[in-house]
């Protein structure tokens, strides 16, 4: 699997113990009308736990100068405080952060969950979403890439 290109996001939500999040390379879009998405959250994640819980979550499309924002959200950097006081961010209309300069953004209310091995596919609705700027951050090989 390591040889399938896929973009990196952040997969944010919110629970009674703060903010959770984490970064993902399964961000699908499934249907144009009305428009929804999947991504793969490990069944075992607080994240996954967070959007279960509050029933949303918000998808950050991370662009290539936001790589050390991917490694701390895919738990290869410090952890992050429920505040997130480190992290730059905005909350989003859902009150779940948005991470600020990424390429695009994606607010979603939870609207269907399938088992699927040690993930659990977590199907949104997307209520809100928005266009930043930048490159893309490609996790390929486990690396970092970019389109260019």
């Amino acid at each position: 699997m390591a040889r399938l290109p896929a973009g990196v996001v952040l997969v944010s939500a919110r629970s009674e113990h703060g903010y959770r999040g984490l970064t993902a390379s399964s961000l699908v879009s499934i249907s144009v009308d009305p428009p929804m998405v999947l991504v793969g959250l490990e069944r075992e994640a607080a994240t996954r736990a967070a959007v279960v819980e509050g029933k949303a979550f918000n998808v950050s499309v991370l662009t290539r100068s936001q790589e050390f924002i991917a490694d701390r959200f895919a738990g290869r950097a410090p952890a992050i405080d429920p505040a997130w006081d480190g992290v730059p961010h905005r909350v989003g209309a859902n009150g779940i952060p948005v991470i600020e300069g990424c390429a695009a953004w994606l607010e979603c209310r939870l609207v269907d969950i399938h088992p699927a091995g040690d993930h659990d596919i977590c199907v949104g609705e997307v209520t809100a979403a928005g266009a930043g700027s930048g490159d893309p951050l490609i996790l390929w090989d486990r690396a970092f890439w970019t389109l260019r």
